[in-house]
């Protein structure tokens, strides 16, 4: 599910950030309490912050999804440096997994509204087309974009209900280079659950990729 909230008066934040999310006065609570950590979706120009996030049986998710218009929420932050790094000549490659696109949309649609010229190459692996998050609207800003590429990648295409004539399978060595002249320019960035994100980093070192080119950002919990 995706929430919009009204954003606070001269508040400010790097696309590719995240914020604390307090429920005020829950109805519910539970053990695992009231803050929720998300990564921002909104690019920092949308008059809207857009959270994102896959649904759990939880007092937090429960009180979330039941919340009316007006409901009051503390918000804390911005956080991290997860975002785009400042050196054009160096492209930027994103691998998504899952919700852990929220970062990647934020940053992707900062640069294509502020006209940067980075060179954005963008993995992103759900299971089938019913699990990806934001696809038509990533698919949508490569017209917007001439620096922007989507490589949407599906794991388990027969699971899905519509057929997928796109790329299959899970991140390798061979698939990089498919798509990349050269691996060792760009930064990398990585944003999934943690087992992803081991999986990948396993992969650029294999692949010789300077481990301090790869930032992450591990979604733990959802």
């Amino acid at each position: 599910m995706a929430f919009r909230f009204d954003r606070p008066t001269h508040w400010s934040f790097k696309a590719g950030q995240f914020v604390d999310i307090t429920l005020v006065n829950p109805s519910e609570t539970d053990s695992e309490g009231n803050v929720r950590g998300f990564s921002l979706a909104s690019a920092p120009d949308e008059e809207t912050l857009l959270l994102a996030t896959r649904m759990r049986d939880t007092a937090f998710k429960r009180s979330l999804a039941a919340a009316l218009p007006e409901t009051e929420f503390k918000i804390e932050g911005p956080f991290g440096d997860f975002s785009l790094h400042h050196e054009t000549r160096r492209p930027a490659v994103m691998i998504a997994g899952g919700i852990g696109i929220t970062s990647f949309r934020s940053m992707v649609l900062g640069a294509t509204h502020r006209k940067l010229k980075h060179r954005i190459v963008l993995f992103y692996f759900n299971r089938r087309l019913e699990d990806a998050p934001f696809l038509e609207e990533l698919q949508l800003l490569e017209s917007r974009n001439p620096y922007y590429r989507l490589i949407a990648v599906m794991i388990q295409p027969e699971r899905s209900r519509r057929g997928w004539g796109g790329e299959t399978g899970h991140l390798s060595e061979a698939m990089l280079k498919s798509y990349l002249n050269d691996l060792d320019s760009p930064i990398y960035y990585v944003a999934g659950p943690a087992p992803m994100v081991e999986g990948i980093r396993e992969v650029l070192n294999s692949a010789g990729i300077d481990k301090d080119d790869v930032r992450t950002e591990e979604f733990a919990g959802y």
